[in-house]
């Protein structure tokens, strides 16, 4: 097998408050392929963005990287310097935030903006850095980048901000580009417009995608594997369409099952009861237990580890072959 170009074991990462120590990150583990792109899906507060964060170095104090490690195409880099991952952001690890307003300044234009970032990752004139910004405005849908690429953020639309971003992201052609919620300020149309540009990343550069989003629709587009997070944890993980037709994990089911439908004789959609606990009341063996119609004695005391069940693995009990299945069907 080739190395995954992202690969993170074991991370845990951990807040200090007055309150003791939040763990946000609980002991995740997963693997991104050259040209695949994995989603991270799940509620609000479910850990998605700060995993991205802690990929690509900014899990600001009083956070910190507690256990585990992340690998960028076997090179170790959560242990490595200030200094040592700013020269990999932008160069080796591209980034696409929600809001491109955070992304690009808007006192300079774009062109100047990704003309610069260019030639911060490689050794080429101003004018070659240049036409290589107009190529890169065209390839994500500019139009008129001969005439755009001198004009303002604040000229651009929100859609049209979203691609230059995403122009600024593989200007140095990255290995892994970390997505977070791209999509979500954007109408519709322009939605599926960006999906399809972030999709052909993978297809045309090789590029490892991590698209974290709340939106189903989003991965069901996108992604060829999804992780679906609770809690600081993955609850399960596996090919998307699997995942989508056959989720194992209760709480997974709950997401796919509130996914509307075009079916006439579709039943009212699931309802997943509660909500995702906060980071200093998180509940002893599995977090979703509380909210789970299929908890048992077990899952309030011990916390369930990853199981293979064929191309997916799943965080819980009813699926490790012991008696908890029994427990469950009775």
């Amino acid at each position: 097998m080739t190395e995954p170009v992202l690969s993170v074991k074991s991370l845990r990462v951990e807040f200090a408050t007055r309150r003791g120590v939040l763990r946000a990150i609980d002991d995740i583990s997963f693997d991104i392929a050259k040209g695949e792109v994995l989603g991270v899906v799940g509620e609000s507060g479910a850990g998605k963005s700060v995993t991205g964060n802690a990929v690509i170095g900014l899990i600001d104090l009083p956070g910190r990287i507690a256990s585990g490690e992340i690998r960028l195409s076997g090179l170790r880099i959560d242990n490595l310097s200030v200094e040592e991952l700013r020269r990999i952001r932008g160069k080796r690890i591209g980034m696409i935030f929600q809001d491109p307003l955070t992304s690009l300044n808007p006192l300079y234009k774009v062109g100047d903006q990704i003309t610069e970032t260019i030639r911060a990752h490689s050794d080429v004139s101003e004018s070659a850095a240049r036409k290589r910004a107009i190529e890169l405005l065209a390839e994500v849908g500019i139009p008129a980048p001969e005439k755009r690429i001198d004009a303002y953020p604040h000229e651009f639309s929100g859609g049209m901000r979203q691609r230059v971003v995403i122009a600024l992201a593989i200007c140095a052609d990255p290995e892994l580009i970390i997505a977070d919620e791209p999509t979500t300020a954007l109408d519709v149309s322009v939605q599926a417009q960006i999906i399809s540009l972030i999709r052909r990343l993978g297809r045309d550069h090789g590029t490892a995608v991590m698209l974290v989003t709340h939106d189903m629709g989003v991965i069901a587009e996108t992604c060829d594997r999804v992780a679906v997070m609770y809690s600081g944890r993955i609850a399960e993980i596996g090919p998307v369409q699997d995942v989508i037709r056959n989720p194992l994990h209760p709480y997974a089911k709950g997401l796919m099952g509130a996914i509307p439908t075009l079916a006439i004789e579709a039943e009212r959609l699931v309802q997943i009861p509660g909500s995702m606990p906060r980071l200093s009341a998180i509940p002893p063996g599995c977090a979703f237990n509380p909210r789970c119609a299929s908890a048992f004695d077990r899952c309030r005391v011990e916390r369930p580890e990853p199981i293979p069940c064929g191309e997916q693995r799943v965080a819980c009990h009813l699926y490790d072959g012991e008696p908890a299945k029994k427990d469950h069907a009775a």
